[in-house]
């Protein structure tokens, strides 16, 4: 009895991720197996509850009535057998199996690798996904569990929640600014040449004083945009022209002299970083125990300041 109750649970699951990813290769891929181990186990649903839960055809897929209920009455139980599994299995709340998580490229590689490899020693029942990715995250058709978001604040339909804040400083190398007249003002800066980061810049320039937070822009026409921070980094050491780059991933440089902070009392708006994950009626206690690290680790990582004293910064 109690196998059967397992493959019931498995044919539901596997019969929300063909809904909820769109197709049944899909929901193979995402279930690391084989198309038509979906399509079998979709019909055996079907035979277990006598009905047709789906209408495809070469190019589309829909539900019938029948299978709409059949989705909202699996969801509801499979987050029960979720909570029913953790509560029984793991008393004392400790979280089991695989999270996947997307992170952006740098931030995930210079910044998480650390205190991530910490918590997995934590808790050896668990294992993790960690996809470096600076796309806004899929959470369904990828299946992923949680994003790091850095940038504006994203979709209202997920639960985002604000980490920390990362400053952005211009940096450039001494040997460029010896071939330039001191800059005084903002507006100095459009006659110098650019690297722009063209997830959050590309044709115009916005600095405020972080005394006042008065605010100046100006254009400014890149010698190259790419959306990679190790690129605008690695450009601006080469002498290519000047960037604005999140403060943590120059500590080094500006600590070395291999790059000077131009204008230092005027920078770029800080990003906010968020933790963003869809909304669910229960959360297993893996999810639950990264977003508790996050919350501890992230604004005292190098660079980082707490939501709290950007706000008041901005103010």
């Amino acid at each position: 009895m109690k196998s059967e109750r397992i493959d019931r649970i498995e044919l539901m699951n596997t019969f929300i991720r063909i809904i909820e990813s769109g197709s049944l290769s899909a929901a193979a891929v995402q279930m690391n197996t084989t198309q038509a181990t979906v399509s079998r186990r979709l019909k055996s649903l079907e035979a277990l509850l006598g009905s047709k839960l789906l209408l495809r055809t070469t190019h589309a897929m829909k539900l019938t009535d029948d299978g709409e209920r059949c989705y909202q009455h699996a969801k509801t139980v499979t987050g029960h057998w979720m909570m029913l599994e953790d509560d029984v299995r793991n008393a004392e709340d400790e979280p089991v199996g695989t999270l996947r998580i997307r992170a952006p490229h740098a931030f995930g590689q210079e910044q998480l690798i650390a205190p991530l490899t910490q918590f997995l020693q934590q808790y050896p029942r668990m294992n993790v996904e960690w996809l470096l990715n600076d796309k806004a995250p899929l959470f369904i058709s990828e299946n992923i569990d949680c994003a790091i978001h850095v940038g504006a604040q994203p979709d209202p339909s997920t639960i985002s929640v604000l980490l920390a804040e990362v400053p952005r400083i211009v940096v450039a190398s001494p040997g460029l600014l010896q071939h330039y007249p001191p800059a005084h003002k903002p507006e100095d800066l459009a006659s110098l040449p650019w690297v722009a980061l063209s997830t959050f810049y590309q044709q115009e320039v916005v600095l405020k004083r972080t005394a006042n937070g008065e605010s100046r822009a100006f254009a400014i026409a890149p010698r190259l945009s790419t959306d990679s921070l190790y690129a605008v980094r690695e450009t601006v050491l080469a002498g290519l022209g000047v960037g604005i780059v999140s403060a943590w991933i120059v500590a080094s440089d500006l600590a070395q002299g291999r790059l000077v902070q131009v204008l230092p009392q005027w920078q770029a708006a800080p990003l906010p970083v968020w933790l963003v994950y869809p909304y669910s009626r229960y959360y297993p206690a893996r999810l639950r125990k990264f977003l508790d690290l996050m919350r501890e680790i992230m604004p005292g990582l190098m660079g980082m300041q707490p939501p709290e004293k950007a706000k008041k910064s901005r103010s």
